[in-house]
């Protein structure tokens, strides 16, 4: 026996067996006759998200039409645009089939968050969180983010007085950590003015995602090292960050064991409440507590000003629209009335020009879950592992359902309107059990801020102002309402939609 041709037959069938496991799940769209990009062995299509993941999504739904297959590393995904599809996927078989979200790498203690959980323990936390969210607890923390939209208020007027340019993201980043972190923990940070607090900086450093690092690359290509990765504490949230939380939550809870207070309404509070149940299945535990504060942060910092900052631009460029929801604010409020929850809830147009911000920018990215056995939804059949993946973008832009979709027209979610809408063409927050547990809280910051605004200023297009954008890069000009001063407003952020 030749020991060099053995030698070589043994590589040889080393590199065919590391080939076939680079191409082995690439042919399950094709065996179920649906459409789709090719593959690259052990990238999928993943590549492909170099140009932007809308803009591939947008490629793939003109040449494919409303239903394809596309493969994240070695993970088959299922694209689906079909109301009936999406109403089953989300609603319909959610507890029996289609219940949770796809994990994407080692999550550390996060795999107790309520968006990451699985099965009986995501029912559990959900069960427990549900009321935190409910109109009578928001209406709670209300006065929290009324302070700290006088703050932001503030924090433009002295901008604006100076004619000093406003970086978008910083101011409205702000508001949002502020109003996070002291609706969550109590922390009053008053970041705008102290950016180098430790909350500010570790926030920061936990709502920052590469899907091109190679930590993500690895586990693209070989899932199965995902466990091994957990028990060596390697994670896709930065350990520092997450340590940091770990102890000013614990710290702040020991501390509130020892209080006599029985005032206080953040989310954190509410949690250890929960604690203090004679119901056992409905306790959550100290890790369990933990991760929800951080998730809470994590989900609602970089969304909230973002949306912000969209809705602004938006209004800016639809003086029009801007006029209307200042008309409805100073009805709802006259002579600068302060701000109220109750007033909050008479906006009906303030309501419509929301929703349509977020028809049109999406805020929570793809909508996701994984297929649990093989199933057959209207002829399609999705097998067992499948991640079944809905992209709001697109869906909100399909013009049988949005006449000339790119138009900003908050008259689109009149009540009329919406009476006729199909529900499950509209994914801002998800739906059925499993959407935004947030939702709520998220929509009435929002609103907070913007009614704050535009009780004092104007926001005008300048000639750097882009007439569309997909990215928070463009200028326009703020002014007060009543004395007209001047200034640049400065959308910096880079961050593709």
């Amino acid at each position: 026996v030749n020991p060099t041709a053995c030698c070589h037959h043994y590589v040889t069938f080393r590199f065919l067996l590391f080939y076939r496991y680079g191409i082995w799940p690439y042919g399950l769209f094709k065996k179920l006759g649906i459409p789709g990009p090719t593959p690259l062995p052990f990238f999928g299509t993943t590549l492909e998200y170099r140009k932007g993941i809308v803009d591939f999504d947008k490629n793939c739904f003109q040449k494919y039409g409303k239903i394809w297959g596309l493969y994240d590393g070695r993970q088959p995904v299922l694209a689906i645009l079909d109301s009936t599809l999406i109403k089953t996927v989300l609603v319909k078989e959610c507890y029996t089939t289609f219940t949770n979200r796809r994990i994407f790498g080692p999550t550390g203690m996060l795999k107790s968050a309520i968006s990451i959980a699985e099965d009986e323990q995501w029912k559990k936390i959900r069960t427990v969180l549900s009321p935190t969210f409910t109109s009578g607890k928001l209406k709670e923390m209300f006065p929290i983010m009324a302070h700290y939209g006088k703050v932001l208020v503030r924090n433009v007027q002295k901008q604006v007085e100076k004619d000093e340019p406003i970086a978008v993201k910083d101011v409205f980043g702000a508001y949002s950590m502020d109003v996070i972190t002291s609706t969550s923990f109590g922390v009053n940070i008053d970041s705008m003015n102290n950016p180098q607090d430790p909350f500010v900086k570790e926030v920061k450093k936990l709502v920052k995602f590469d899907i091109f690092s190679p930590l993500f690359i690895l586990i693209s290509v070989f899932p199965f090292l995902i466990p091994l990765l957990d028990m060596l504490n390697v994670n896709i949230f930065p350990n520092d960050a997450l340590e940091f939380f770990t102890r000013s939550v614990t710290k702040i809870k020991e501390k509130r064991k020892r209080e006599t207070r029985t005032d206080r309404v953040d989310f954190l509070q509410l949690m250890i409440d929960s604690q203090n149940l004679n119901i056992s299945h409905e306790i959550l535990t100290d890790i369990e507590i933990l991760a929800q504060a951080i998730i809470f942060i994590f989900a609602g910092y970089e969304t909230t000003s973002s949306i912000l900052g969209y809705m602004v631009y938006s209004l800016a460029t639809h003086p029009d629209v801007q006029q209307k929801v200042q008309e409805e604010i100073d009805s709802v409020l006259p002579n600068q009335a302060p701000l109220t929850y109750d007033a909050l809830m008479k906006m009906e147009y303030v309501d419509m020009a929301v929703s349509e911000t977020l028809r049109l920018f999406p805020f929570g990215g793809r909508i996701e879950r994984v297929c649990k056995k093989d199933v057959e939804i209207n002829g399609v059949t999705i097998s067992k592992g499948t991640v079944v993946m809905i992209p709001p973008y697109l869906l909100h832009r399909i013009p049988e359902y949005w006449p000339e979709p790119e138009e900003f027209r908050p008259e689109r979610f009149s009540k009329e309107n919406k009476e006729t809408m199909d529900p499950y063409m509209y994914l801002p927050f998800g739906a059925g059990p499993r959407n935004c547990i947030g939702m709520r809280f998220a929509l009435l910051s929002i609103k907070v801020a913007i009614a704050s605004l535009l009780q004092n200023f104007t926001f005008r297009p300048c000639k750097e102002t882009p007439s569309k954008s997909l990215l928070l890069s463009c200028l326009c000009n703020i002014s007060l309402r009543k004395q007209w001063l001047e200034s640049k407003y400065c959308q910096t952020s880079n961050t593709k939609l």
